[in-house]
């Protein structure tokens, strides 16, 4: 039951909601409190009414008990889902209730966010706010989430940074004398630096010139933590030239334990390797001395895939080695680097196409389909 009365000079609408409780609202207009009404009727009638008094809950309140929830994920993950929040989400919505965001403000803040962060930072940002008011419309706290269709900017991939082989060797030599195999197995294996960190001696088989992905190496909030790679692809065997399996060997014989369970990249003075002060202390000032900055260490990676493309490697195969979920993500990331595929199978087709042509002289070509059956 529902019905609007004059109440002094504003109009007053009432309804009882599934609960069996009252609620009312004022309006200064009559058809403003009619149509309050009709919104709240229809969503009673397809059973999408929520209870306007839940939407009440903070955002600040509601995105711990929703941080709580996401307990499964990585601890890397938990780490930037709670920088976003506290740096991007809080300080614009954290005082507000669930209810009073709307989308027009969503937008508004994206917008504003887009001037001065990247659209990378934008989208993270705005995908974890979706998802902390999505699991309030899950849970029939809000009836609707104010972050859907909102447009978010567009990621323009960076151009990917590749070393020649004599780049890679000259920066090898650059980089300290403890480190010059990781370079190599990161260049040629196209192993993550994380992997690299947590990769164990028992993992390595110097004869064979393969190494076993299967645990990879994250700080997080001064805290290294090991842990299995994200994905099952992640785990994974990757063959080295028999040169770099022999400068690995070196290594081992140098600088890692005989220990099955010893870790292959350590901290000078020993225990895990730390990628952020390694980067600080040994990379940077070898990437300055070789000539070839700016340099990241992922960029060995990205020359790996190029080596291997390079080296007449297939997208399966590049896939594989590198631990991609998918061929197609390994086509959109590298697919440019297969410039000569379209020409390698048009001069095949060509092929197909020439030879009835020379066997019946210029009579010209057919072509033999397979026959459709039962159509």
């Amino acid at each position: 039951m529902s019905h609007v009365q004059k109440r002094g000079a504003r109009w007053q609408a009432r309804y009882r909601g599934p609960d069996g409780r009252e609620r009312s609202r004022r309006f200064d207009r009559k058809v403003d409190a009619e149509r309050w009404l009709d919104l709240n009727g229809a969503d009673i009638a397809r059973g999408r009414w929520v209870d306007p008094r839940l939407g009440q809950t903070m955002l600040r309140e509601w995105s711990e008990k929703w941080a709580a929830t996401t307990a499964a994920n990585r601890p890397s993950t938990r780490e930037r889902d709670a920088r976003y929040l506290r740096t991007h989400i809080l300080p614009a919505f954290g005082d507000r209730s669930l209810s009073s965001v709307t989308h027009l403000e969503v937008r508004g803040w994206v917008a504003e966010l887009s001037t001065r962060k990247a659209p990378a930072t934008v989208r993270l940002a705005s995908q974890m706010l979706a998802k902390i008011m999505g699991a309030a419309v899950d849970a029939g706290v809000l009836a609707n989430n104010p972050c859907d269709r909102v447009p978010l900017p567009r990621i323009e991939r960076e151009e990917m940074r590749f070393l020649t082989p004599e780049e890679v060797e000259r920066f090898a030599r650059a980089v300290a004398p403890r480190y010059r195999a990781l370079v190599l197995v990161g260049a040629y294996g196209g192993l993550r630096i994380g992997e690299m960190a947590a990769l164990r001696r028992g993992r390595v088989d110097i004869l064979r010139g393969r190494v076993d992905i299967a645990e990879t190496c994250v700080e997080v909030s001064g805290h290294l933590i090991f842990n299995q790679p994200k994905t099952r692809a992640g785990r994974r065997s990757v063959s080295l030239p028999r040169s770099v399996a022999s400068v690995l060997g070196d290594h081992l014989a140098h600088f890692t334990e005989a220990n099955p369970n010893a870790l292959v990249f350590t901290a000078p003075e020993g225990g895990p390797l730390r990628p952020a002060s390694w980067r600080r202390r040994y990379w940077h000032p070898a990437v300055i001395e070789a000539g070839l900055n700016p340099l990241r260490p992922h960029d060995l990676r990205h020359t790996a895939v190029a080596l291997w493309i390079a080296s007449g490697a297939n997208p399966l195969e590049v896939s594989r080695r590198a631990g991609h979920t998918s061929t197609s993500f390994t086509q959109d990331r590298y697919g440019h680097l297969f410039p000569e595929a379209d020409a390698a199978l048009a001069e095949r087709l060509e092929s197909l196409l020439s030879a009835p042509v020379r066997e019946r002289g210029t009579e010209g070509v057919k072509l033999a389909l397979p026959s459709s059956q039962g159509s």
